[in-house]
């Protein structure tokens, strides 16, 4: 299919057949997901994909019994992991590092590789911390501070970063919908489930959070419930 054609066919379906799907075909559609836009390129994200029947149906209570749940082939459940920011920015640090060293000028590369260790090494590890609110109050007194005399990014408090993470997670969530979508298998991406139960099922720990659970199969003949429907794209189209 063409990309437009994919993005028609991709519906969230309620309802699937009772018919498997290529566990391994799933899992190459959650690669292709990795290489999905992400801040910073820190990737906080892990992916959990979900074929064994006895943990499906425990996810279908977390998922409060939901249809498209109860009838899911597999499950893939998409959670950030802000707590490995520390791992994650070190080592963007050496890829960084390693980037210049190919690709620069000698006489440009101590310098860039300075910045890209201050990025990595001081600024994302700053932006990223979290301690009980504290550090994101820190943050949002230097930058408006900062913001008197040039132009910055305002959004720094713990949850602003924790909005950021999740975003970035979504993305992969997309990307991943519509990989399915190419294989002609189908997916629903569901909101409504308990937290506390699905961390408890996948044995999360604390630092983990659950962005999506998407769930995955084949769509039964009335799957999809009704029409498409958008609101006009004259409303949600700005050209300035």
């Amino acid at each position: 299919m063409t990309l437009e054609e994919i993005i028609n066919y991709r519906r969230s379906v309620r309802h699937y057949k009772n018919l498997p799907i290529d566990a391994e075909k799933v899992k190459h559609c959650i690669e292709l997901a990795t290489l999905s836009p992400n801040s910073s390129n820190m990737q906080l994200w892990e992916f959990y994909h979900i074929t064994n029947p006895e943990t499906l149906k425990q996810l279908s209570v977390a998922c409060l019994d939901q249809m498209a749940a109860t009838t899911a082939q597999q499950m893939v459940v998409f959670v950030t992991r802000q707590d490995f920011y520390k791992k994650r920015a070190k080592k963007m640090m050496e890829l960084e590092t390693q980037n210049v060293l190919k690709n620069t000028p000698s006489e440009k590369q101590e310098k860039r590789i300075k910045r890209w260790q201050m990025y990595y090494g001081k600024v994302i590890p700053f932006l990223y911390g979290r301690f009980l609110g504290i550090l994101g109050l820190i943050r949002k007194i230097i930058v408006n501070v900062v913001g008197l005399f040039r132009a910055i990014v305002y959004q720094v408090s713990e949850n602003d970063v924790r909005v950021v993470v999740h975003k970035t997670c979504a993305l992969a969530a997309q990307t991943f919908m519509l990989a399915m979508a190419n294989e002609h298998y189908d997916t629903c991406p569901m909101e409504g489930f308990d937290s506390r139960k699905v961390k408890s099922i996948l044995n999360l720990p604390f630092g983990a959070e659950i962005n999506m659970v998407i769930s995955c199969g084949i769509r039964e003949e009335h799957g999809v419930w009704g029409d498409r429907m958008r609101v006009p794209f004259n409303e949600v189209y700005k050209e300035i």
